[in-house]
């Protein structure tokens, strides 16, 4: 028998799919500055030569990069009242292991970034009597930044994408509000298409942004 699309219950019920894509964005934006100060923080600290500062930093790095984001959803919003007695409402909760899981990834951008800058730089930076923080904040970051732009860009969509695991805290995102239509309509395949197509259309055009910015940056170093 063929399958009889019907969008219909879906345009009614778009409303919500309005509120879950803002849910989702802000989510987003908190965990995205989350994720770029924890990881230019874990970076850092890796680099620091300091074994009893680097060896932490690796240690979180290599933990959160190497278990699943979905368990860290659940260790801080059911597992942190168990053992701490602290409980989250689902939006901190799921910013927060955002914020850490994907601060994991971005130090290891940062890091390759950094390295990449040519000694010669860090030898001239030092000659001129530049401190250690002044080189890496105006000679070291504005370049290697420049070199971090896409895969930073690409991490950032991943972490869009995993949003949608806070549906689990019901948090209303935009795959928790398409379950809740899908509920009452039972039209779960027309609801969640809107869904594959409201974050295509989201990350296709942040990600066209971002490469305009990408070949001005590029442009800028030539």
């Amino acid at each position: 028998m063929e399958y009889a699309w019907d969008f219909g219950p879906v345009w009614r019920d778009s409303g919500l799919l309005l509120e879950g894509l803002a849910n989702t964005l802000k989510l987003s934006a908190i965990a995205l500055a989350g994720g770029l100060v924890v990881g230019l923080a874990l970076a850092l600290l890796r680099l620091s030569g300091h074994r009893a500062l680097a060896w932490p930093a690796i240690a979180v790095i290599e933990f959160f990069r190497n278990t699943p984001p979905l368990v860290h959803f659940f260790w801080i919003f059911y597992a942190l009242p168990v053992a701490a007695e602290i409980r989250l409402d689902p939006l901190p909760a799921a910013a927060i292991a955002l914020s850490v899981q994907s601060g994991a990834f971005f130090a290891e951008i940062y890091r390759a970034g950094i390295v990449s800058v040519e000694r010669g730089l860090w030898e001239a930076g030092r000659a001129i009597g530049m401190t250690g923080p002044t080189l890496m904040r105006r000679v070291v970051l504005p370049i290697a930044l420049r070199r971090m732009i896409a895969p930073l860009t690409e991490r950032g969509f991943e972490l869009v994408k995993t949003t949608a695991l806070a549906a689990t805290l019901a948090y209303g995102e935009l795959l928790y509000q398409a379950m809740v239509i899908a509920s009452r309509s039972f039209r779960p395949l027309e609801t969640y298409t809107a869904v594959a197509a409201t974050f295509f259309v989201v990350l296709f055009v942040a990600s066209q942004a971002l490469q305009l910015v990408e070949r001005r940056a590029t442009r800028g170093m030539r």
